[in-house]
């Protein structure tokens, strides 16, 4: 059962945008902070954004002020808006369920130079 369903990922030229949303129940983003991580080919998976339920947000150093995560429960989506996009922001997108340990399948964003 897919309990996290990802979508909107795909290929872009740097300095594109792009919007990757994460579906789920309104009881899994009640109880749960939800993250945003991101695996690039031959590295280790990395953490990207994180919303808590109460909607406190933090992201990582490399895409603050590019990237934004946000919740819209009455849609029970978070989503994840990527601005101006490097090269090096290339990697599997995974949606994260904190304290239920859930994941969602990866979504492939592809940007090229």
């Amino acid at each position: 059962q897919v309990q996290l369903v990802e979508s909107g990922g795909g290929s872009v030229q740097a300095g594109g945008s792009l919007r990757l949303s994460c579906t789920a129940s309104r009881t899994i983003l009640d109880n749960n902070s939800m993250g945003w991580f991101r695996q690039a080919p031959g590295k280790e998976r990395e953490f990207v954004a994180l919303i808590t339920p109460s909607g406190v947000t933090t992201e990582r150093d490399s895409v603050k002020g590019r990237f934004t995560i946000s919740k819209y429960i009455w849609e029970n989506t978070v989503y994840l808006q990527m601005n101006n996009l490097k090269v090096e922001d290339t990697a599997v997108y995974f949606c994260n369920a904190i304290q239920d340990c859930l994941w969602g399948q990866g979504i492939q964003v592809t940007v090229s130079s």
